[in-house]
């Protein structure tokens, strides 16, 4: 026996709707119970395998050799550069294109150094992904080509400290 839902949140016509699916699926022979639980861990794999959920993970792993600042300054980067854009998408899912378009909208505002750092932190995440199976490959590094660097800036040499 199959549920289509509370009484009087479905209509009629909606439940029969969904009977006539489940006729289908029967016909098919793929036992609609079992189609709804498959679904369902589907959902929650996808999920947990999220680039945010890996991302926070990762995050977490890490957090204990770095200083307090640093790991609020990396999770408060991702909250707003990245988690909007690719976060709820399952990690091994992300086509490099996807990443490089978030990372070209930080580049815009004329953040190169963010933009750099972001790219770095994503291919932590991604190599993580690799590392635990939910990534096949990390190809961060490989979009470094596509950005532009931030400039380097060298200490003149009156700024340098003078040896006694």
């Amino acid at each position: 026996m199959i549920s289509f839902g509370v009484y009087g949140d479905v209509s009629l016509a909606q439940a029969r709707t969904k009977r006539d699916e489940a006729r289908s699926m029967l016909a098919n022979g793929i036992n609609p119970s079992e189609a709804r639980k498959a679904d369902k861990i589907a959902l929650q794999f996808a999920h947990e395998n999220s680039f945010e959920s890996v991302a926070r993970e990762w995050h977490s792993s890490k957090k204990a050799t770095w200083s307090e600042g640093y790991a609020k300054e990396v999770l408060n980067c991702m909250e707003k550069d990245i988690f909007p854009f690719i976060g709820q998408r399952p990690i091994e899912q992300i086509e490099p294109l996807e990443l490089l378009t978030v990372l070209q909208k930080i580049e815009k505002r004329g953040a190169l150094e963010q933009t750099s750092k972001i790219r770095r932190r994503c291919g932590e995440v991604l190599r993580y992904a690799v590392a635990t199976g939910r990534a096949k490959y990390n190809f961060a590094p490989d979009l470094a080509i596509a950005l532009n660097k931030p400039k380097t800036q060298h200490l003149a040499k009156s700024a340098l400290p003078v040896p006694d």
